[in-house]
């Protein structure tokens, strides 16, 4: 593919930051990314002996500047996942002609319930009866559901938010008055390791608890977790959602504490 033309960044809305950040093809550069990471799930399905179709790859968009996603959604990208709610909400405006579904895969302030509850198609982070029953009622007067999974803090951290593993069950109990909430599972942030070993138990641990909840309600049959070193184990481990961005997207700008507290740990 040609490059992208100095008339055609104009146009895309793209400057300087953004070419030296994505190269001077960014459409090329998402195409190429997402082929590999398929290739990679494809692989990890096929070494857990799971169908291709059974996970979903949920790419995160964080960081990622609307003018360029653009190009992402050119380059087949309609699910758009976030970590911060008022990035998520200036991208939807700028971006308001391309049909996308987007999710919120970030803690979540009670002051920013209105907000997600306008237009986000899933939230994977839900970690307290407050922010369900915020949610849930603001829910209610848009008149729409919003499917949610929820986060266990499978490694421990402090630094790391999260419902303790030892609250999943009552926590689970206290959603079914909620009815516009659709709980569809759980979700975790492993250790930041490039060491599997670590990581691992994290992902084991999510899956025993989802055995344990889908006994005592039947609908948290999924589990979202992996991220772009580590979503192969995941899968393996069972992940229905990988969610996946500095793979497609290249190393961000920011530094990952920005996004993850715990990073700067690494």
């Amino acid at each position: 593919m040609s490059l992208v033309s100095d008339e055609l960044h104009e146009t895309a809305g793209l400057n300087a930051e953004d070419v030296r950040r994505f190269g001077p093809d960014p459409l090329g550069l998402f195409g190429r990314n997402l082929a590999a990471v398929e290739e990679r799930i494809e692989r990890a399905c096929a070494r857990a002996g799971r169908a291709r179709e059974t996970v979903r790859l949920l790419p995160i968009t964080k960081t990622v500047p609307a003018p360029v996603l653009r190009f992402a959604y050119q380059a087949g990208i309609r699910a758009f996942g976030e970590n911060k709610i008022q990035e998520a909400v200036s991208k939807r405006a700028d971006l308001a002609d391309l049909a996308i579904d987007w999710s919120i895969v970030g803690h979540l302030q009670t002051n920013k319930v209105k907000y997600l509850t306008r237009f986000a198609r899933e939230f994977h982070a839900l970690d307290s009866v407050r922010l369900a029953e915020m949610l849930n009622a603001r829910l209610e007067r848009e008149d729409r559901s919003l499917d949610v999974y929820v986060q266990v803090n499978t490694s421990g951290e402090e630094s790391k938010y999260g419902l303790q593993p030892d609250g999943l069950l009552p926590f689970l109990e206290s959603l079914g008055p909620l009815s516009r909430l659709r709980p569809r599972g759980l979700m975790t942030l492993a250790v930041f390791s490039t060491d599997l070993e670590k990581v691992r138990p994290c992902f084991e641990r999510l899956r025993e608890l989802r055995d344990t909840a889908v006994r005592h309600n039947a609908a948290i049959t999924e589990l979202s977790m992996g991220m772009s070193n580590d979503f192969e184990e995941a899968i393996v481990q069972g992940a229905d959602v990988v969610r996946v961005g500095e793979a497609i997207f290249g190393k961000r700008s920011t530094p990952d504490g920005h996004y993850w507290p715990d990073a700067t740990k690494r």
